[in-house]
This record gives C-alpha cells, sequence and structure tokens, in this order.
C-alpha cells in the first residue's frame, strides 16, 4: 500500500470515486505477494499492481463495475502452464483479489498506519451477506479499535485478529462456513541501522535502499557520519550508540549491524540491539574479534542465549573482498533471516486455529 499511498492521496483530495483491490491468497507461482494492492478510477487511472500480467484488466473492469453498484467482488483467477506467460502468472497459479470500493472516511484512519511506522490489522469481510461484505475494521498493536464488521462477530474477530497481528502474517478465516474475512497485517516497514560511517556502509545502505529497506546510520564521529558521505541515507544520526537508540523505534522489521570494529560504539549498541525485537543483529569481524567481544560483553553481563542471537562473523560465505561484495554478503544474510522470519510466522499461523468459533 505504501508505494501507492500518494496516488490514491491525490485522488482523494480530487474528490474522485475508487476502488482497491487486494491480492488475499495465491497458490502456485505468482508475481505479487499477499497483500499487494492496486487503486483505480472511473477515468481510467491505475496505481499499483495485483499480477503483473493482463489479470489487471479484468480487475479494472471488476473495479469500476464496483465503484459504479457500490458492491464489493470477490473475484479468482486460475490458468494453466501454457497460458500462465500471458495473463502474468509464471508457471501456473492461481490467484484471489478482492475488489472494494474506497470508504474515504474508513481511509483516513487506516492512512496513518501505513504512512507511519504503526503495527495494525486490517479486517475484512470477504464472503458474508450483503449487510456486511466489504465491511472493514482496523485493529492496532495496543489494542485500539476502529470500524466494526458487525456486533454479533466483533469479539471473536477482534481475538483472531489479535492473534493475527501477533503472528505477524495475513490470513483469510471463515466464521461458521457464513462469514469469512481477511486479515492484513500491517507491519513497519523492513528498516537497517548501522552503526558506523565506514567504507562497507556505503555500498550497504545504497544496496538495503535499492531492496526496500529504510536506511538509518548511526556514528557520533563527524569524519565518518556525515551527510557528504551518506547523502542517500533515510536518516543519519551523528551520536553515540545509548542517546542515538532513543531516537529509533526499534521492531520485528528492524536489522541492526555494526560495522566500527570499535568497542566504544560497538559494545553498547550491542547490548541494546540484542535485548531488542530487531529479526537481526550483526557485527563485523574476524572469529578472534569475535571472541574478544563475546568475552567482554559477557563480562558486562550478558548471556550465553543472548549472544547465540549475534551473526558473528557477519555476512554469508561468498567469498566476498571488496567493499561491495561484503555489502551483498551481507545484505544475503539480512534478507535470509527475514524471510526465515516470515516463514515461522506463517508455520505457527498455519498451525492456528481456523475457526476460532468452534
Amino acid at each position: 500500500m505504501r508505494d501507492i499511498l500518494s496516488d490514491v492521496d491525490s485522488w482523494q483530495r480530487q474528490g474522485v470515486a475508487i476502488a482497491l483491490a487486494t491480492v488475499i491468497q495465491t497458490w502456485g507461482s505468482s508475481p505479487r505477494n499477499i497483500g499487494s494492492k492496486m487503486a483505480l478510477t472511473l477515468d481510467g487511472r491505475i496505481t499499483g499492481s495485483v499480477s503483473g500480467g493482463c489479470v489487471e484488466n479484468a480487475v479494472v473492469e471488476a473495479g469500476v463495475e464496483s465503484i459504479k453498484t457500490k458492491r464489493p467482488q470477490l473475484l479468482h483467477f486460475g490458468v494453466a502452464d501454457e497460458s500462465a506467460w500471458e495473463v502474468g502468472l509464471a508457471c501456473g497459479g492461481s490467484i484471489d483479489i478482492f475488489v472494494n470500493p474506497l470508504d474515504t472516511e474508513y481511509f483516513q484512519s487506516l492512512h496513518p498506519t501505513w504512512a507511519n511506522e504503526s503495527q495494525a490489522v486490517n479486517v475484512t469481510v470477504i464472503h458474508g451477506s450483503d449487510e456486511i461484505l466489504g465491511r472493514e475494521m482496523l485493529i492496532f498493536e495496543n489494542g485500539d479499535v476502529k470500524g466494526s464488521i458487525g456486533n454479533e462477530w466483533y469479539d471473536a474477530v477482534l481475538k483472531t485478529g489479535k492473534e493475527t497481528l501477533a503472528q505477524g502474517i495475513s490470513r483469510r478465516v471463515m466464521f461458521n462456513d457464513t462469514v469469512e474475512i481477511f486479515l492484513e497485517v500491517i507491519l513497519p516497514p523492513p528498516t537497517l541501522i548501522i552503526v558506523g560511517g565506514v567504507h562497507i556502509a556505503i555500498p550497504l545502505t545504497s544496496l538495503a535502499k535499492t531492496l526496500g529497506y529504510r536506511t538509518i546510520l548511526v556514528d557520533p564521529r563527524q569524519a565518518w557520519g556525515n551527510t557528504e558521505r551518506f547523502p542517500h541515507v533515510d536518516k543519519l544520526i551523528q551520536a553515540w550508540p545509548e542517546e542515538a537508540f532513543g531516537q529509533i523505534k526499534i521492531n520485528r522489521s528492524t536489522a541492526i549491524i555494526m560495522l566500527t570494529h570499535d568497542p566504544k560504539l560497538d559494545d553498547p549498541a550491542l547490548k541494546i540491539a540484542l535485548l531488542s525485537s530487531a529479526f537481526y543483529v550483526g557485527a563485523l569481524g574476524g572469529k578472534t574479534t569475535h571472541a574478544k567481544r563475546s568475552k567482554r560483553l559477557l563480562n558486562d553481563g550478558m548471556s550465553e542465549s543472548q549472544l547465540s542471537c549475534l551473526h558473528a562473523p557477519i555476512g554469508l560465505d561468498i567469498g566476498a573482498q571488496s567493499p561491495e561484495e561484503i555489502a551483498l554478503a551481507i545484505m544475503a544474510e539480512v534478507v535470509t533471516a527475514h524471510r526465515k522470519q516470515n516463514q515461522l510466522s506463517a508455520e505457527k499461523a498455519a498451525h492456528a486455529v481456523s475457526n476460532p468459533t468452534r
């Protein structure tokens, strides 16, 4: 949603009627993930994508119809291997897409969640009576709620929403074979925090941004952490780690990397990072450096269990030598850790009770 937010905002300011299409499930091979969105208007404006192929044409037609009739639609597209490339579903597969006329008032309450570093789950009725079809409800991390899908289902949906947010994976849930909801988890964008503006940090921040990560550089040393060296980072904090991390919200979408080789910088940062909810914490240095680092941290009160979460030596073993190759090795390990986290969450969601009303 973040990639189409500015367009939707612009259209809303113009008072244009909008339909929002969301990928709610995929099978087999699909070029777009669950939660991918496309917005469209009656006059033919489109932003975003739900398949990357001509499935979009059918979705646009459904979206225009939904705007005119003010009725949501649940669409299913399935293709055979021989026709897959024609519709953008490589190697065959199928997708379900929910098309809903955009509720301007509700969207305004949802907007800050997408725009900021918030965590929430958006619940949409994708199957049910005409009275509740398309209704939405937003459940925040702190338990606050906006919107409702109907009092009869409120308690059950609230419980399921909180469980889904804790698992971190969007999913569909059926209630008594009459009502089906789509729970879309909204998480902060992945963020990479780098402590130390050394030379490796330059290609590392560039590569991270290419991969969609928000980048933050921490270094109190003016010669290393300055805008001339890092004009492309999203945030530059010229402060010592204890002060710098007080300005940063660390969550499960955060990766933290230490690059300085300086205990005065790396150690305080590690003591904060290893106690946080960050999905990845790594530190540059060979085995000898890591052994000395571990000894210092253990003597300073950290446990073996906490240190076991530290990736060191950092990066996948690809034989990297240049700063650019080292940056590639580091980001490869970060992405691997992020995907593993998502996979574990998906497995937990798969084992969750699919019908919470029984």
